[in-house]
């Protein structure tokens, strides 16, 4: 296993992170997870070199940290530092971060949490925390001894990332990043913003979902085929993630032992710096190839949103170039059928205020008329 500088901490962390959001399931229900092929896959993952856990509140719908305490119990929980997250959209009032931290606590069967994350900023969860005091109650629950270091994960724009970044001396940070979103959310400026400021950065979805592992679109697939480099499309995001300086730690959710022995291998092969010119030039023309195969050039910037009709835009957009890109109309029609009726393409009133705020310039209102005849 490689490891890599975690910020200013004396502390390196594995390049590879275990991410405890996908673990096996029975019957393919989230909430069940399989907890004997979980634990294998946790304590394999620690015995070849993995030591930073990530799970959270929220994971299989409250069950991850219960399975991930069990798998550090018999001298495993030493050997790791352990990261879970603050649910940001139940914290009311500052005695609910208590509760929360303290429920979380016993679920993990723990004394303490070496890496403590706000969960899923954003402007609103922000503007509660600061209303809540939040500072004050990270320097309580540090002194009390229940969490080590305090972090962020981060869902929202760039100049917000930037504030947040700057208003509290963070020991780490957790932002969506892979060679499809390099201007999303936090994107490489604030990678690289808060590598400046001595953040240490946790990588989540290297693999965006799953997309970037899957099936391959024919034109991607054909480049991949070009390159002289036998890799499979997993262990090129991956390596294109480690090859960066600022990258800490990259998260990846696996469900299978076999996954976890991939990516593994990937981390022992992984360095900075150590991709050729050719090999990124290669990753820059799979980039393009799916921007191109994208109908709708939305670059999930988000500056649409929020919308008064509560339409999820960019969400929209989303589903609609994904069941074009992979011809996967049936499943993104499942996803868009399950969800509220106010963030549906149909929902839409026409007032234009997206169209005012786009980047992009894109007939907002025009194509997501058009998704709802897609997908209706």
């Amino acid at each position: 296993m490689k490891y890599r500088q975690f910020g200013k901490l004396n502390w390196k962390a594995s390049a590879l992170g275990f991410g405890a959001m996908r673990l096996p399931t029975v019957n393919n229900d989230s909430s069940k997870i399989d907890e004997n092929k979980a634990i294998e896959m946790i304590r394999y993952a620690i015995d070849n070199g993995v030591n930073y856990i990530d799970t959270a509140w929220p994971y299989h719908k409250g069950n991850s940290e219960i399975v991930v305490g069990k798998a550090l119990k018999n001298g495993y929980r030493d050997k790791v530092k352990l990261a879970t997250k603050l649910p940001s959209w139940l914290i009311k009032k500052e005695e609910d971060m208590d509760f929360y931290l303290d429920k979380q606590l016993k679920k993990l069967q723990v004394d303490y949490i070496d890496f403590y994350l706000l969960h899923a900023l954003n402007r609103k969860h922000w503007e509660n925390y600061k209303k809540l005091n939040v500072f004050k109650w990270i320097e309580k629950v540090i002194s009390l001894g229940k969490i080590k270091y305090i972090g962020f994960s981060f869902h929202d724009d760039y100049n917000l990332f930037k504030e947040i970044v700057d208003a509290y001396d963070w020991t780490f940070c957790q932002i969506q990043y892979n060679y499809l979103d390099t201007d999303f959310q936090a994107g490489k400026k604030g990678l690289k913003y808060a590598s400046k400021k001595g953040l240490a950065i946790v990588i989540m979805e290297p693999l965006r979902g799953g997309q970037l592992a899957g099936k391959q679109p024919t034109p991607v697939h054909e480049i991949w085929n070009t390159s002289q480099i036998d890799r499979t499309p997993v262990d090129w995001a991956l390596q294109w993630l480690w090859n960066q300086p600022e990258v800490s730690v990259v998260l990846s959710g696996m469900s299978t032992l076999e996954q976890v022995k991939e990516n593994i291998t990937s981390a022992d092969k992984s360095g900075i710096n150590a991709l050729s010119k050719a090999e990124l030039n290669t990753i820059n023309q799979i980039k393009k190839a799916y921007e191109e195969l994208s109908p709708i050039m939305c670059t999930g910037c988000n500056y649409c949103i929020p919308c008064p009709q509560n339409v999820n835009i960019p969400g929209n957009f989303s589903l609609y170039n994904n069941a074009h890109i992979y011809n996967d109309f049936e499943n993104q029609k499942k996803v868009y059928n399950k969800w509220d009726e106010s963030a549906k393409a149909g929902n839409c009133v026409g007032c234009g205020q997206c169209e005012k705020a786009c980047p992009q310039n894109l007939p907002i209102i025009k194509l997501l008329k058009k998704v709802d005849a897609y997908f209706s």
